[in-house]
């Protein structure tokens, strides 16, 4: 589960308008200036309570499918020890057995890993898309009660920063504010690298079938 770059593009791209709104209303007159600041969206996601809550419990829903991968993988393999041990004490009728038996296999490997793959991104999809909801109430707040002109998002392109001075990185404000504005209940078990939204995972290699040897002359 590059997990949901669109989806992530589209939560960026939704901060823009708050700033705006904070800009065309003005800031007080005794207000001090005006201040420009960038968040990496994808890691106050990722970084938040909820986000690692997430993670962990889509990695133990998602864990039962992945383990039938594995279990298939190694059948797929042990199929193709067998070819490779019996080359000359295996009949050909076995042969093409087992070569059949390792098609099939792996038909059914690669149909599972596209689905869950597809059902991985749908999920991850939805946490996002409520995290990203939430997050930009407490952005736009942040923004209006710090007297921020404009905050872009760090981790999409379509901001267009080259350059950005650390000390006008507000993630981890924004991560400890949403926080404290969406607490939940209980600490979530810290989730296994790659499980978390909008960050790829390694899926098992698609097994290739058995392959029978011609026949010596």
């Amino acid at each position: 589960m590059n997990l949901k770059r669109t989806a992530l593009a589209a939560a960026a791209l939704l901060l823009a308008p708050a700033a705006q709104l904070y800009a065309q209303a003005g800031a007080p007159a005794a207000a001090a200036s005006p201040k420009f600041g960038v968040v990496d969206w994808r890691q106050a996601i990722v970084g938040s309570a909820e986000g690692k809550q997430a993670s962990a419990e889509l990695q133990s829903q998602f864990a039962p499918r992945q383990n039938e991968l594995d279990s298939l993988n190694k059948q797929i393999d042990e199929l193709r020890r067998r070819l490779q041990a019996g080359d000359r004490t295996l009949s050909d009728e076995e042969k093409a057995r087992i070569q059949r038996q390792g098609e099939t296999l792996t038909r059914q490997l690669q149909r599972r890993q596209q689905d869950l793959q597809e059902d991985l991104q749908a999920a991850e999809g939805e946490v996002i898309e409520r995290i990203s909801r939430k997050m930009r109430e407490v952005v736009d707040r942040y923004a209006r009660e710090n007297n921020f002109l404009l905050i872009l998002d760090a981790s999409s392109q379509a901001a267009g920063i080259v350059y950005a001075s650390n000390t006008i990185d507000i993630t981890q404000d924004i991560v400890k504010l949403y926080d404290q504005a969406y607490p939940i209940r209980g600490a979530a078990p810290a989730a296994q690298p790659g499980t978390q939204p909008g960050t790829p995972r390694p899926q098992p290699p698609t097994q290739k079938p058995p392959t029978q040897k011609p026949p010596q002359q």
